[in-house]
């Protein structure tokens, strides 16, 4: 692969080893937003590429990347990223989260020159994308961020959620926006979901995604539109919000917002159904919406 491959998208964040526990048992697995949106991206054909950085020793976790057909840019780092996900299983909707790893900040030179539509800052703990990037790549092209890449700070051997010193600055550079309804209530002080979108809109974000358990949210051009998750178990909850917006900026490549919501919630619905990241196809999709209509859910 070489240097100005044109892509569809780029996503720049570190690819992690996380730990997730359900009551009391563990295991490790793969985790990150490049890598639950970069496999789900690929599955509904868009041409993705992974910037990321990770321990050299873990460099054959990004196989599983490379076997769906998604190139990878990897920088070594002295460590690789993770993150513990302690859930209890009869409320997957909250878990405690502890770091386990940090592979350090992007640096310009680990950025390849690659031409994208979008480019996607998929960072999952603050420090991996500072503000100079955020601007250097807001020049390249649209970038859309997931706000927990910034607000989601290590303190203490824990991870917890901070207020983002750059964000008036940081955000004026930002066209897509990825909040859950937590982290728009801490960055605004605004309890009401609908007040607290248009407050982070006057920053300069054009379109802004909220995720929540009950579904996905979009203000774009003013108007608001939603689709619900409706999924079966929440045996797949980790890396809901990474699989719901990447493919969300996938549907906007070539479809209106509320496509692109619709698509995103049917989506994130089938992959909330079983952990790791959707592996499935649009006539799953197709199928889910079917399922919807007949029985007057949809």
């Amino acid at each position: 692969m070489t240097a100005n491959t044109d892509f569809d998208m780029v996503m720049i964040g570190h690819f992690a080893k996380d730990r997730l526990v359900v009551d009391g048992h563990g295991e490790m697995a793969p985790g990150g937003g490049v890598y639950y949106g970069g496999v789900a991206l690929r599955r509904i054909g868009v041409r993705v590429a992974v910037v990321t950085r990770l321990n050299p020793d873990d460099f054959p976790l990004l196989d599983d990347l490379k076997q769906e057909g998604v190139p990878v840019f990897a920088t070594p780092a002295p460590q690789t990223s993770g993150i513990e996900n302690i859930y209890d299983s009869s409320d997957m909707e909250r878990r405690i989260c502890k770091p386990l790893g940090f592979a350090g900040p992007f640096q310009p030179e680990d950025i390849p020159d690659l031409s994208a539509h979008i480019y996607v800052v998929a960072s999952i703990i603050a420090g991996e994308v500072e503000l100079p990037l955020l601007k250097s790549l807001a020049q390249r092209a649209p970038v859309a961020i997931d706000i927990q890449g910034f607000v989601r700070v290590r303190e203490d051997g824990n991870l917890v959620f901070r207020q983002w010193p750059d964000m008036e600055e940081g955000l004026s550079h930002v066209t897509y926006l990825k909040v859950d309804r937590a982290e728009a209530e801490l960055l605004t002080g605004l309890t009401d979901m609908v007040a607290a979108v248009h407050r982070l809109a006057e920053y300069g974000p054009r379109e802004i995604v909220v995720t929540q358990s009950s579904g996905v949210t979009v203000f774009a051009d003013g108007e608001l539109h939603q689709a619900p998750f409706t999924p079966r178990s929440l045996a797949g909850r980790t890396g809901r919000g990474d699989t719901c917006f990447a493919t969300y900026l996938g549907r906007r490549l070539t479809g209106s917002p509320q496509e692109a919501a619709r698509l995103a919630a049917a989506v994130t619905t089938l992959k909330q159904e079983q952990p790791g990241p959707w592996r499935g196809t649009l006539s799953d999709v197709e199928a889910l919406w079917a399922n919807h209509d007949s029985q007057g859910t949809g």
